[in-house]
């Protein structure tokens, strides 16, 4: 049986960081009070173990999850590692530790603590990051797609898959304000990069424009008999708000010419013959 330590463990904040730590619980044979990146503030009445980043003593452990607790079970602790929970790596080592001892039987065992609270925490994630893809607002800066987001857990991971396909000859930026990394893309290939700030330019005259329009339409076909504040907000959280365009203040610098000048040169101009595909250049009519 593993000892209770008072020790805290320090890691780098990686995934292969994470999987050093649970080799090291094995190793001494004891569990930590708690386990925290760099950087993170450690209480003063416990001493702290600073834990390297071994690659070769990450891949066994690695290699030892599907092996003993079934490949679901390392999907899980990968998105687990992803989300907001506080103390997600003691719980996911804990998780472990019983995965270990029951096998896979380990992703029933709902009435366990552990596990019942890693998979909220999950559920969460995957219904944030599902979310997202619907409320993710590009704008054009330089010919280049770029959002911003505010999520409480790591969704680029999650998102970069179907921004990638659904916009696959684009340049796009997605950048996560919370946690100061960004989904770059450039056709066929994406990275996720840290990026602690990020200042945009001021929005010209054809990006005000669209977005006029984008608040026309949200407004156009709103049902004014149906409104109900509630009700949209348990679908639309009001934490998404500040980065939708629809619900954005649209500014103007001096000089600009009003954007309504631009909607009525946009909606005048006129349409391509039917049959043709103007977005999707080269693809079938």
């Amino acid at each position: 049986m593993p000892n209770q330590s008072d020790l805290i463990y320090r890691y780098d904040g990686s995934f292969d960081g994470l999987l050093c730590c649970v080799f090291e619980s094995y190793q001494t044979k004891a569990i930590p009070i708690d386990i925290l990146p760099s950087g993170a503030t450690a209480p003063l009445l416990f001493a702290v173990k600073e834990v390297g980043t071994d690659p070769e003593k990450a891949k066994r452990v690695l290699d030892s999850i599907p092996e003993k607790l079934g490949r679901p079970a390392l999907e899980f602790i990968r998105q687990a590692f992803l989300t907001c929970l506080p103390q997600k790596e003691l719980h996911i080592l804990l998780f472990l530790r019983l995965g270990y001892r029951y096998g896979p039987a380990v992703m029933n065992m709902l009435t366990d603590k552990v596990v019942n609270t890693l998979f909220k925490a999950v559920n969460h994630l995957t219904r944030e990051s599902h979310l997202f893809k619907g409320f993710v607002r590009f704008s054009i800066f330089n010919n280049v797609l770029v959002a911003q987001i505010e999520p409480q857990n790591y969704v680029l991971p999650l998102l970069a898959q179907h921004f990638c396909e659904r916009y696959p000859e684009e340049r796009f930026l997605i950048h996560d304000k919370t946690h100061g990394m960004g989904l770059v893309y450039q056709p066929y290939q994406s990275t996720v990069i840290p990026i602690e700030e990020l200042e945009l330019p001021e929005a010209d005259t054809d990006e005000l424009a669209f977005r006029s329009l984008w608040q026309l339409f949200y407004d156009t076909i709103a049902i004014r008999e149906r409104y109900n504040p509630a009700c949209r907000m348990s679908h639309m959280p009001k934490r998404y708000w500040n980065n939708l365009t629809e619900f954005s203040q649209i500014s103007y610098q001096p000089g600009q010419t009003k954007p309504i000048a631009m909607i009525n040169r946009l909606t005048s101009q006129e349409m391509p013959p039917t049959g043709t595909n103007e977005i999707y250049k080269g693809g079938p009519a």
